[in-house]
């Protein structure tokens, strides 16, 4: 009985900790996700919003071929920020973790993580006055000889994905980084009093067991990549609209909120299909 008892304290106190979370997370995820899925299976008829419960909206989108080639730029921006942003922040992580002195890699961590510091809507702006056709690099450009026009870097696809690197290769470096310093450094003896070279070392030691750390950072990249409507909407101006614009127009233009829910339904199906093929590596135990 004692034991039983004891059991039954444990339990209380374990909910005790949990009910907070999970209140939060039923009143400010469940519940309005509930209301937007709902929302999204009614329809617009002039001024009203009538509940249909049809998948009409659903179907307009992939008739669309505008609403459909916003889901793909943004998918394209998305992979190709992660991809660029995973390519730069591992020899950075690596350089902080392997021939930073420890004593100086807290400062250095410090220092990479300073973008953080900024507002969202401040960095993108700034960006848009280094890209600008009268920014900092098309004036160096012209006076050093280079070109004799500027360039048209500013509301273009490519100023959105500098932004967005410019964000999260800094993400993806504290996650690398971690991964980085918690492998013990007897692996890598093994592996080279076995015959293996630099390359084979990386290659079959290093990056299997850092790869937790890039998925985790590549995630996090994606879902703050593809929902992100500031730095598109800045760097990229209206010459290509990703989702969350399109979203954005028409919620603020039409006042079509069945088909801007639809439209949030799909963009979080494409998280959750991201969340899947990295859920093998999202754990917190390490293995």
């Amino acid at each position: 009985m004692a034991a039983a008892s004891l059991e039954d304290q444990e339990n209380r106190k374990a909910w005790g900790f949990v009910t907070p979370a999970l209140l939060w997370t039923i009143c400010f995820f469940v519940i309005p996700f509930i209301v937007m899925t709902a929302i999204s299976l009614a329809t617009r008829t002039g001024r009203e919003i009538v509940m249909a419960w049809n998948f009409d909206n659903y179907i307009s989108f992939f008739e669309k071929a505008h609403l459909l080639k916003g889901l793909f730029v943004s998918l394209e921006i998305t992979f190709t920020v992660t991809i660029i942003s995973i390519l730069l922040a591992y020899p950075l992580a690596w350089i902080i973790a392997e021939r930073v002195p420890q004593k100086w890699q807290r400062m250095a961590l410090i220092l990479a993580v300073l973008p953080f510091w900024t507002s969202y809507v401040v960095r993108s702006y700034s960006w848009l006055l280094v890209l600008a056709k009268n920014g900092v690099i098309n004036n160096t450009l012209i006076w050093i000889g280079v070109i004799a026009e500027p360039l048209e870097m500013a509301s273009t696809r490519s100023a959105t994905i500098i932004g967005f690197v410019h964000f999260f290769v800094m993400l993806l470096t504290l996650t690398i980084y971690a991964n980085l310093v918690q492998m013990p450094p007897n692996y890598r003896r093994a592996a080279a009093d076995l015959g293996a070279n630099g390359f084979q070392v990386f290659w079959h030691i290093v990056l299997p067991l850092t790869l937790p750390g890039i998925m985790v950072g590549a995630f996090l990249t994606f879902v703050l990549c593809i929902g992100d409507y500031i730095t598109p909407q800045i760097l990229g101006g209206n010459n290509e609209l990703a989702l969350p614009q399109i979203i954005m127009l028409q919620l603020g233009r039409r006042a079509d909120f069945p088909m801007a829910a639809t439209l949030s339904i799909v963009l979080m199906g494409a998280v959750t299909l991201a969340y899947i093929a990295c859920a093998r590596w999202l754990k917190m135990e390490r293995t």
